[in-house]
């Protein structure tokens, strides 16, 4: 077997996992009323008949002072019998699963709670929120821990097969651990000793309500990634003591929600976090999981086989591809749409409160209504492009039994989101033709490349249906000087064929124009590798290296014709866009006007009355994000 360590069995107090992939909790929006839907069974079953060994879903709300909107509840006694059809759903479809109990202390908005104040170890302001809470009186504590103990009562009656503790990513347990938001005075202030006891006896409650033999986990920060809070070293601490009261397993993050320290932006190296969760493991004697940016087998096989941990997480991988797991063990594991962390289509929606989507899977989240069944009548189809539209509507038609070829004028596939392999960073995006080329040449479909259509080869070729995804090109401002030697596109910087000098002004703030900045300060910077000979030889002082890592060889500047630049970039990404341009020192003027894209879709028109289906998707449309161009492939080969 490719993937012996990843897929061999491993018990947690009494419950036996087939293999070591787990899909952790995500908020996904699915259950508006806080009731469980037919649309999150749909979700979680899809991935458990794909193969994880276990599913954690949640946060579910344990109270009503402590969730979010559109949250799994399980906060009453009501809610059991949805529970119920989840638990059956995904344990009659293969895998393990567990509810994580959720309770947000002062990250609870308090609209999202009629009004009330959230509360919390102390009345320290929350940042996500803009909001004090209020400190929990000493008499009140009990009764919020035993309310962690009703929910796991109920996630037993329920058929959940485990329960997890959220003690992780600034909720309120780590309010009540952390000495940034524990400013207390009392039997729960103070000392780490002191700071632990809430969760600790939080602990103690949930072991002695579900008693000796059923698994109870604990979400964990090997790390909170906040000036003077806490760090693995106390994260080891509290983890030694809270398996002694009753915890069987961790599964280990990153840091808080409001760290400036990326924590799942594809700026996170794969894998950046697994040295979190070895320090855990070398504190317990019970199975630790490695969390955040691993989407692969193979990278999980390594952690695996290194003794760094003893199971891994992937639950934006899973979104991407139910079928990892599966196509992993059978030896497909070239066929894996990876998760690119670009964040568009989740945590870009639930921050924005819509439901979790995904830019390489256009069907998460709408797996009842979004089914690719074969084609009543078999066409011949010709798609025009290949970029991620065109791509995905090549392989959709393809499943459904059409007989498809694609003809690309350049002579690789792709796109534009080819150019983002050069850029610090980005290089990520590149991970989803690559995974769509590939599925292309499982499908047998015929590509031609380095071939230009017109409406003569069309003609000659005769298809029942054309999709027409040729994409988009720059616009050429109207300036004086733009036809200047010393002006070039940046398609073609990021192509990698042409350099430009030392001084560098990017018309345009957008996505390409601040990533194409990105690419060009990071020039005359240390490498990776480089940092990390000079610094193990300690060739360098500290100050040198910092200096050598933060400084290139260009001034950049960019120029933005609106009051903010990044605008198309997602929220979960564009802070850690902004942060790297300011600390490479690149320097961003808003208000000035710029340039932009336009659609390439002449072609269209011109071939209207040669084919009977015509059809215009991705930015040969209306340029957009890679979310918006892959799903409209996606829906077109659908349609067909």
């Amino acid at each position: 077997m490719e993937f012996p360590y990843l897929f061999s069995p491993i018990k947690i107090n009494n419950m036996e996992l087939k293999n070591r992939i787990v899909m952790t909790a995500m908020h996904l929006g699915y259950t508006p009323e806080g009731e469980v839907t037919d649309r999150l069974i749909d979700f979680y079953t899809l991935r458990a008949k794909g193969g994880v060994g276990l599913i954690i879903v949640g946060g579910c709300s344990i109270d009503e002072y402590g969730g979010m909107l559109s949250m799994i509840c399980i906060r009453d006694d009501q809610y059991i019998p949805g529970l119920k059809r989840l638990t059956e759903s995904v344990k009659n479809s293969g895998a393990k699963i567990a509810a994580q109990l959720y309770q947000a202390g002062r990250y609870t908005h308090s609209a999202m709670i009629g009004g009330r104040k959230p509360f919390s170890a102390s009345a320290v302001r929350s940042k996500l929120t803009g909001e004090i809470p209020r400190a929990l009186e000493l008499e009140e504590i009990p009764g919020v821990q035993d309310k962690f103990a009703e929910a796991a009562v109920r996630s037993k009656e329920s058929g959940f097969d485990a329960v997890e503790i959220l003690g992780s990513a600034g909720y309120l347990i780590s309010q009540f651990l952390s000495p940034l938001t524990n400013l207390r005075e009392d039997e729960y202030g103070g000392s780490l000793e002191n700071r632990m006891r809430f969760g600790l006896e939080i602990v103690e409650k949930v072991r002695k309500a579900v008693g000796p033999d059923y698994p109870v986990l604990m979400r964990l920060a090997g790390n909170d990634f906040m000036e003077g809070g806490n760090t693995n070293k106390e994260s080891k601490i509290f983890a030694s003591e809270v398996e002694k009261v009753g915890v069987d397993f961790f599964n280990i993050t990153g840091g808080w929600h409001e760290t400036r320290i990326p924590q799942l932006t594809m700026s996170v190296p794969r894998q950046a976090y697994v040295y979190l969760a070895q320090g855990i493991k070398s504190a317990v004697s019970v199975p630790v999981l490695a969390s955040n940016r691993i989407n692969d087998p193979h990278t999980g096989e390594e952690i695996l086989r290194n003794g760094q941990a003893d199971l891994v997480t992937m639950a934006r991988a899973l979104i991407a591809d139910p079928d990892l797991p599966n196509k992993a063990r059978d030896g497909k594991f070239d066929l894996i749409y990876h998760c690119i962390a670009c964040n568009q289509g989740c945590f870009d929606s639930v921050f924005q409160m819509r439901p979790v989507t995904c830019t390489v899977n256009p069907r998460a989240g709408m797996e009842g209504e979004l089914k690719s069944v074969p084609a009543l009548e078999p066409k011949k189809v010709l798609v025009i492009g290949g970029g991620p539209a065109g791509m995905k509507a090549a392989c959709t038609a393809a499943e459904r039994g059409h007989d498809v070829t694609l003809i690309e004028k350049e002579r690789t596939l792709g796109g534009q989101m080819l150019l983002n392999r050069l850029i610090p960073q980005r290089q990520e995006m590149v991970t989803a033709p690559a995974d769509l080329a590939s599925n292309l040449k499982a499908l047998n479909i015929e590509i031609l490349l380095n071939k230009e259509a017109d409406a003569a080869l069309i003609k000659d070729m005769a298809p029942d249906v054309v999709i027409v995804a040729t994409g988009a090109k720059p616009i050429q401002p109207d300036i004086p000087g733009i036809d200047g030697k010393n002006v070039v596109q940046a398609w073609s910087v990021l192509a990698g064929g042409v350099g430009v000098g030392k001084n560098v002004v990017i018309l345009g703030g957008n996505a390409v124009g601040l990533e194409t900045a990105l690419y060009l300060a990071n020039q005359g910077t240390l490498s990776p590798e480089v940092l990390h000979f000079l610094m193990a030889n300690r060739a360098e002082s500290m100050e040198t290296l910092t200096e050598l890592l933060n400084k290139g060889n260009k001034s950049v500047t960019v120029v933005e014709m609106i009051k903010k630049a990044g605008k198309d970039i997602g929220l979960t990404t564009r802070w850690t866009v902004m942060a790297e341009l300011k600390r490479l020192g690149v320097t961003i003027m808003t208000g000035t006007k710029a340039a932009g894209s336009r659609s390439e879709n002449r072609l269209a028109d011109e071939i209207e009355k040669l084919v009977p289906e015509v059809y215009t998707i991705g930015d040969a449309g209306d340029p957009r994000k890679a979310l918006d161009a892959i799903r409209e492939g996606y829906l077109t080969g659908l349609k067909i």
